[in-house]
């Protein structure tokens, strides 16, 4: 089994900073790559941010400058630093793992997190 948690959600003011973490585990052989997703009511999920296990960092526009993903490979874990929260922030945040199951393994498998709320007040 391979499990995503995530944890870190919350709810802060506009201007305000909060780090989201998540930690796999499981029978991994190795993490690919990680991102970070969110999904507000109303809305398409989309990619906030996503990092490589060689630590290659992309970012969406809307966040370029106000977060930052980092990674813990010795944990399996990834973060996501929110810094100057917007109300537009507000949404689901979720994990999501490009995993390998095996070595010199010719596919890589997504797992996905439950999820953390993350609510901004303007």
């Amino acid at each position: 089994q391979v499990q995503l948690v995530e944890t870190g959600g919350g709810l802060v003011q506009a201007g305000g900073s909060l780090r989201l973490s998540c930690v796999a585990s499981g029978s991994i052989f190795s993490i690919n790559a990680m991102g970070w997703y969110r999904q507000a009511p109303g809305k398409q999920r989309e990619l906030v941010a996503s990092i490589t296990s060689t630590g290659t960092t992309r970012y969406a526009d809307s966040v370029k400058g106000r977060f930052t993903i980092s990674r813990d490979n010795a944990n399996n874990t990834v973060y996501l630093q929110m810094n100057s929260l917007k109300a537009e922030d507000t949404a689901v945040y979720s994990c999501m793992g490009l995993v390998s199951l095996v070595p010199n393994s010719v596919f890589t498998y997504q797992y996905w997190g439950q999820g953390t709320p993350v609510t901004v007040s303007s």
